[in-house]
């Protein structure tokens, strides 16, 4: 990897303020690239884009702070036109933004399970509203950032908001599957990775010491990198490509998932 690999591209990362997020901003723009850090507030966002252009490696001029509440799609809506707007070429988007599933049952104003639409259906908007955007070109794609404990899920089809029997776990672990089911979409060029169990502020759904923050983003830098060969629906625990879990390999789970996910964000199919 050389920074005149990102010198030219301009990557969009979801979730930068903090931990992985963060480091993957960081990295991304110490090798060059222009990066669009995304916070859940135009004030986190500047002030890790601020964070950033203290780095002696990063230009400044090449980082540019933008928000949207995934909480609220109609704030990813508005970010997705601003981007369009002023960043019509868009060679990567990161969908890492993520929170842990809380200790009690919660619906966002859209309806939507909290951590069901913060990790997976915001993202899935963000991209496909991204798609004028997002180049053809070679080394052009999305990463989608998801977890080890989306093997543990299933995706309740007839209950994804699990009003009947909620658990933190069980809807983050669900968030997960989703998000890397997402990745097999023909419609996008896109892989998933597991970045490793690292020090961040999820850290406790696993239980047990983890790697730093800026070990887990150089997994994620490197599927950035147009220098990296992948195929579309990959999945990589840290820097192997292995098998997800079988639910995310299936064509209909992708085209169930596409229709579920089309209705709850108010898209047309």
């Amino acid at each position: 990897m050389t920074d005149s690999d990102f010198a030219a591209r301009t990557v969009l990362v979801t979730g930068a303020t903090t931990g992985i997020g963060y480091e993957t901003a960081r990295q991304l723009a110490e090798h060059g690239a222009t990066v669009l850090v995304h916070g859940r507030t135009a004030e986190e966002a500047q002030a890790a884009a601020d964070r950033l252009a203290a780095c002696a490696r990063v230009d400044p001029a090449r980082l540019c702070a933008c928000a949207a509440d995934f909480a609220r799609l109609e704030e990813v809506e508005h970010l997705a036109q601003r981007i369009l707007r002023e960043h019509p070429h868009l060679d990567v988007l990161v969908n890492n933004a993520a929170m842990a599933a809380p200790e009690r049952h919660t619906i966002t104003a859209d309806g939507n399970e909290i951590a069901f639409q913060v990790n997976f259906l915001a993202h899935y908007l963000l991209t496909n509203l991204l798609a004028p955007a997002l180049t053809s070109e070679p080394g052009g794609r999305v990463v989608n950032v998801s977890s080890s404990l989306h093997r543990t899920a299933s995706i309740q089809w007839s209950d994804p908001h699990r009003g009947r029997r909620y658990s933190r776990l069980a809807a983050y672990a669900q968030s997960q599957l989703a998000l890397t089911v997402f990745a097999a979409d023909p419609r996008v060029t896109a892989v998933s990775v597991h970045p490793g169990i690292c020090e961040t502020g999820l850290l406790h759904l696993y239980g047990i010491r983890g790697a730093s923050a800026a070990e887990g983003a150089a997994h994620v830098v490197r599927l950035c990198d147009p220098a990296t060969e992948i195929v579309n629906g990959a999945y990589y625990d840290r820097d192997r490509r292995v098998e997800p879990a079988p639910a995310a390999m299936e064509d209909r789970n992708v085209k169930r998932l596409n229709k579920l996910a089309d209705l709850l964000v108010g898209q047309t199919a």
